[in-house]
């Protein structure tokens, strides 16, 4: 099955997990600063609730990041950009 954002042996061009969340945190971040000054109740309650995911993707961001680099430590860089096999898991 292949991967349509995240490195894999069909996507080695792809990103780290960590990477494609940075893109949406910012984007979430974007469209907060577009809210901001929207008084209506509708747009607060939108308003609180992407801060909450801001704090929910940063959490997973630091997963991520460690995750890479537990592999790192222990099975060195990735290869798939060069066509190498995973790290971890089934080809």
């Amino acid at each position: 099955m292949m991967t349509h954002f995240l490195v894999s042996e069909e996507r080695p061009d792809g990103h780290k997990l960590e990477e494609v969340l940075r893109i949406v945190r910012k984007d979430v971040l974007i469209r907060c600063t577009k809210i901001t000054d929207d008084t209506r109740p509708e747009a607060q309650h939108v308003l609180a609730n992407n801060v909450k995911i801001l704090g929910l993707l940063s959490e997973a961001i630091a997963l991520g990041e460690d995750s890479t680099r537990v592999l790192d430590k222990a099975f060195g860089p990735s290869q798939a950009a060069k066509g190498g096999p995973p790290r971890i898991g089934t080809e």
